[in-house]
């Protein structure tokens, strides 16, 4: 018989000391309500792979007894999962069960995972509590969504989702299942956007499908609206921008009778798109149409969500911008608009900041700025974009880079502007198109 390859981690270890296969492993991991494939189990027990999602870590600490990174150590034959006590390594069970100095509120976070599934599965249906619950869920990574890293809140919103879903698959009170039904259309439309941001307009568009069909099982105008103004999204960022007017007036009947703020939204979205077929008239006016659209907005259930579930004031700015600058006779309102916008993203403690949109907003003044032969402007412009961290390059704000470059390319200025573009390409070369597991 062969001997066993000795174990570079102590979770290797461990599954070596249960004598499971790692596809059994697997079978016990997703009874438990874990999601992972054989093959990143044996990366991660191998130590080639550290990344692993809250729901991952959650499910690996309740089948082996260990935070992950313990489980993800390197293996020290007897001296399992070392710790630092006093400066001196010390086996786990000397520290007591203490939590160690940084992972307490990793911990607390699943102590609240695991607290909130327990009230949920300790109820034949829905109560209010549970309800209110998965409400304060839903809205709390909508809120989160502009203004955090993907890679911080996938995780959550994947969770989310699974959780709603499996609450509609099971039993529950006819007046649970419309509220239920709107949160999956929700999380659905977050995960379209989550899908565009990483450069997979594919998937993106078959949340967006799913999520259009909650709104249509909770009878939901301003969701349906809401899910049509994503899909315009996408298809903008896609290169389609054909799709992206059609899903923006697919929407508009919806948004009239919302009165939400989709009814900005939607006109704003289809002018950019116009703008990108290079079409002022239509342009202009759908500008006009999101402007007037604010004498009727009266919020709904969907923007008292807040974040990304909501159009306000800087976004429009913003999406004014960036469609303006997409024309060459519109060189002093896309500054005029380009400028409102940075100002007005200015500050990073706003309700309304989103560090895409911000981008977006520099992106169109570099732009703007570019057209009429400012090219020191627009360096300055665009600076703040270039300056990004790689967690933060999501797909929008890459497409928003490179039209900052091919505008450089046209004005007939390349020579000038040769070190800009080299660092708009560096920028470009590092998006943020996977997460770690």
């Amino acid at each position: 018989m062969a001997a066993r390859l000795a174990p570079k981690t102590v979770l290797a270890h461990l599954i070596q000391r249960r004598n499971q296969t790692y596809s059994e492993i697997v079978a016990e991991f997703v009874e438990l309500g874990g999601t992972i494939t054989e093959r990143h189990l044996r990366r991660l027990a191998s130590g080639e792979r550290a990344g692993t999602t809250p729901q991952t870590r959650r499910t690996l600490q309740r089948m082996f007894g260990k935070p992950v990174e313990e489980l993800l150590a390197p293996y020290v034959p007897e001296q399992v999962a070392p710790q630092h006590a006093g400066g001196q390594m010390v086996p786990v069970a000397a520290t007591g069960g203490r939590i160690t100095t940084g992972n307490e509120m990793e911990v607390l976070d699943m102590a609240a995972s695991r607290a909130r599934a327990f009230a949920l599965a300790a109820q034949s249906g829905l109560g209010s509590e549970a309800m209110e619950q998965v409400y304060d869920d839903v809205r709390h990574v909508a809120k989160a969504y502009p203004q955090r890293p993907l890679p911080e809140i996938l995780g959550q919103l994947v969770e989310t989702q699974d959780l709603v879903f499996a609450l509609l698959e099971s039993r529950q009170r006819p007046e649970h299942l419309r509220q239920l039904y709107f949160l999956g259309g929700v999380t659905g439309g977050l995960l379209a956007k989550a899908s565009h941001d990483l450069g997979n307009p594919h998937a993106a568009l078959t949340q967006a499908r799913t999520a259009f069909l909650c709104a249509d099982n909770a009878d939901h105008h301003g969701l349906r609206a809401w899910v049509r103004g994503l899909q315009s999204l996408v298809s903008y960022w896609a290169g389609n921008p054909h799709d992206s007017v059609r899903y923006a007036q697919l929407g508009a009947g919806y948004a009239e009778q919302a009165n939400s703020t989709t009814s900005v939204w939607l006109p704003v979205s289809e002018a950019r798109a116009w703008a990108a077929l290079g079409n002022p008239e239509a342009t202009r006016a759908a500008l006009e149409r999101a402007e007037d659209a604010w004498d009727n907005v009266q919020n709904d259930d969907l923007d008292d969500m807040g974040g990304l579930c909501t159009f306000g004031r800087n976004r429009q700015l913003y999406y004014a911008a960036d469609a303006l600058a997409w024309l060459p006779g519109e060189g002093e309102q896309a500054e005029r608009y380009s400028r409102q916008a940075v100002d007005a993203y200015a500050d990073q403690n706003h309700p309304e900041w989103a560090f895409g949109d911000a981008a977006g907003s520099h992106a169109a003044m570099a732009i703007s700025r570019i057209a009429t032969g400012e090219l020191d402007g627009a360096a300055d412009a665009i600076a703040p974009v270039l300056d990004l961290p790689t967690e933060r390059r999501i797909n929008g704000v890459v497409h928003s880079a490179r039209r900052v470059h091919q505008a450089l390319r046209q004005s007939g200025r390349a020579d000038d502007a040769r070190e800009l573009q080299e660092e708009i390409e560096t920028f470009t070369r590092t998006p943020m198109q996977t997460l770690n597991r």
